[in-house]
């Protein structure tokens, strides 16, 4: 597909960007890449800001802990 550059930039068409929300604009040896930005996944930020609760078991009990399994 080719794409006239204009005064403003580039469209790229919508139909390429279905389900996308935002993109990463990143030029690189002289290659533009438009990325899709991927949404944060909560799950990959478990354990970053660990706390003292004097459980010594939490990172092989996790489910334990987190669903309360044994009450």
């Amino acid at each position: 597909m080719k794409a006239k550059v204009t005064q403003q930039g580039v469209v790229i068409p919508r139909r390429l960007l279905r389900g996308v929300e935002e993109v990463e604009i990143r030029k690189k040896n002289g290659v533009i890449l438009v990325v899709p930005k991927q949404k944060a996944d909560p799950v990959y930020k478990l354990g970053t800001k660990p706390i003292r609760c004097g459980v010594l078991d939490a990172s092989e009990n996790l489910d334990k802990y987190l669903y309360a399994v044994d009450e």
